[in-house]
């Protein structure tokens, strides 16, 4: 089904890639940046009673945070998936792990996803590349998946400029819906859809949706470019096609936006280019339930997991602080702020 070596040696290269090369949009942000919260200078609320809680498919976590989907199936991934899941667990916040295409291709790989024992109590989500479905992957492996990782729930993610100028990318897309639709009818846990750094849109979230999707990360356009990753990979051809591309999707304000707007009771993780706190509580008041980062937390989790921690606090100081200027007491109550456009 899968050349597992062939697998790993991607995963290492998108690693190594991400570390040391400059990978965002190019000639692209998020929007975030267009957005300004109206500063409070009287806010009726003590910052240290600010209250960061906040509820996402029926679990409750301490920060509105998810560590998003990176890695695993190498050795190096599994000392980062490590590291984040014990400062997720210390933090009480989700996290998703990177694709398991390779847990399923070469079980000898499963350890380097296998998390629970760093985070017990750890809202957690396998991955799986949705377009697998249409390469003889089926819903049953999707759940071999999830209680192989002792998952919550399952990703599936769309990344269709990803695979066309990938070297090795599947591109077969024809009626993947009616196979997510399948997914989501067989698995027992809930299973959300994400873009990886192109956005969703509308029509695109009202078809997850009716396909029996429970939440969507709508992952915009301003923070890494897969088809930047994959441009470091391939040949000059390769790479000249890719850089084409370098500006493409809808910006991670647009696309939460829209989402709110198509389903507006679907929960939404906004991540793409999200990078403070700031720009998470942007996200919130835009329409979005919780955020999603990995790019930040990459290199930190590549050192300790005391590194990573450091990153999420940083994050909470920042969320706090703003919530605190803006006079919000709750998430809740940050959800209702209004933002202003600049022009």
């Amino acid at each position: 089904m899968d050349n597992s070596n062939q697998i790993e040696q991607r995963k290492n290269d998108h690693i190594q890639i991400n570390l040391d090369y400059d990978v965002s949009g190019k000639g692209i942000t998020s929007g975030l940046e267009q957005y300004r919260f109206n500063h409070d200078a009287l806010p009726n609320v003590n910052l240290e009673d600010i209250d960061t809680n906040v509820e996402f498919l029926e679990r409750r976590l301490q920060l509105p945070l998810i560590i998003s989907s990176m890695t695993g199936g190498t050795s190096q991934g599994e000392h980062i998936n490590r590291n984040l899941a014990t400062a997720a667990q210390h933090f009480h916040i989700a996290l998703a792990l990177g694709s398991g295409r390779a847990a399923i291709s070469n079980p000898s790989t499963a350890k380097s996803f296998y998390v629970r024992k760093e985070a017990p109590n750890v809202l957690l989500f396998a991955n799986l590349g949705a377009i697998q479905l249409n390469y003889g992957y089926t819903a049953k492996q999707c759940a071999q998946l999830v209680e192989l990782m002792e998952a919550d729930g399952l990703i599936l993610h769309l990344n269709p400029l990803q695979e066309a100028v990938q070297p090795e990318g599947n591109t077969h897309f024809e009626r993947l819906i009616d196979r997510i639709s399948d997914v989501c009818a067989t698995l027992s846990v809930p299973v959300m859809v994400k873009e990886v750094g192109w956005g969703l849109s509308a029509e695109v979230i009202q078809s997850l949706y009716q396909a029996g999707v429970v939440a969507v990360d709508v992952a915009g356009a301003g923070g890494t470019s897969w088809s930047e990753v994959e441009r470091h990979r391939g040949t000059p051809d390769q790479a000249a096609i890719a850089s084409a591309f370098s500006n493409w999707g809808i910006p991670t304000a647009d696309a939460i936006i829209r989402a709110r707007s198509s389903v507006p009771t679907i929960p939404i993780v906004a991540s793409g280019g999200i990078r403070s706190g700031v720009d998470a509580a942007k996200c919130l008041a835009l329409g979005s339930t919780i955020v999603g980062m990995a790019s930040p937390f990459l290199k930190a989790a590549v050192e300790s997991s005391q590194e990573v921690e450091k990153v999420i606090r940083v994050f909470e100081q920042q969320l706090r602080i703003t919530m605190f200027c803006t006079g919000n007491s709750n998430i809740e109550c940050l959800r209702k702020e209004r933002l202003t456009l600049m022009s």
